[in-house]
């Protein structure tokens, strides 16, 4: 089976990203929607430990190229970031179980991809544009405050600002947020605005995922620094 793909322009086609529909996380964005899919494409070995981490290896390697099922225009954060802040069309609620459990997974093998990059990855990180030149601590700060004070509060979940930065405190974060995840999903709770769920989920694993290939990327560990 291909790789369902989305693409979506900004506003002003300054920007593109493409995304994996069926792997959040598995997202890239460029300049131009030809770009953007390249990249994507390019990114798929370096996505294979998160399908690893959720038992579904097999299931990535056994999937074919990216074949592109919806094109649209996204939001203005996709001109100014080259991200998708928007839901898909093809993503809609509720969410059938199955779909559910295997994009939770997903999400936790993306939260422990991330823990795991931050935890030997070297505290100063090579200077660059990406990021705005913050160490690795402050990435990881800034992923963890984002998540846990802006994605779950849509939700309903409120949690204390830097209640989520110990060991057992992120675990106890992490188990709150999926929990209100599946109450959302069986209709409990205020509904989204502009946002659902699937689109919470990718967003989620995205904004993960993207912070700790950030944090690969700028890695000094054995290098002179």
């Amino acid at each position: 089976m291909p790789v369902r793909t989305v693409l979506q322009r900004g506003p002003k086609e300054k920007k593109a990203v493409a995304f994996a529909l069926d792997w959040p996380g598995w997202s890239r964005g460029a300049k131009t929607p030809d770009l953007a899919l390249g990249l994507l494409e390019s990114y798929r070995a370096r996505y294979r430990p998160i399908a690893h981490g959720a038992a579904l290896t097999d299931e990535l390697d056994a999937a074919g190229p990216l074949e592109v099922v919806e094109e649209a225009v996204g939001a203005g954060s996709t001109d100014f970031w080259g991200i998708s802040f928007s839901p898909s069309g093809l993503e809609t609620e509720p969410m059938d179980e199955t779909e559910l459990d295997r994009k939770i997974a997903l999400l936790r093998s993306c939260w422990g991809h991330f823990d795991a990059v931050a935890a030997r990855v070297s505290a100063q990180l090579r200077k660059g544009p990406r990021g705005g030149g913050r160490e690795r601590d402050e990435i990881v700060a800034h992923t963890l405050r984002v998540e846990s004070q802006d994605f779950a509060k849509r939700l309903g979940l409120r949690v204390p600002e830097d209640a989520a930065f110990t060991p057992k405190a992120l675990r106890d974060y992490r188990d709150a947020y999926v929990d209100t995840m599946r109450a959302y999903n069986r209709g409990e709770g205020k509904r989204m605005r502009s946002w659902n769920l699937p689109f919470l989920i990718r967003h989620t694993a995205f904004h993960t995922m993207d912070h700790a290939w950030e944090m690969e990327d700028k890695d000094l560990t054995g290098s002179d620094r």
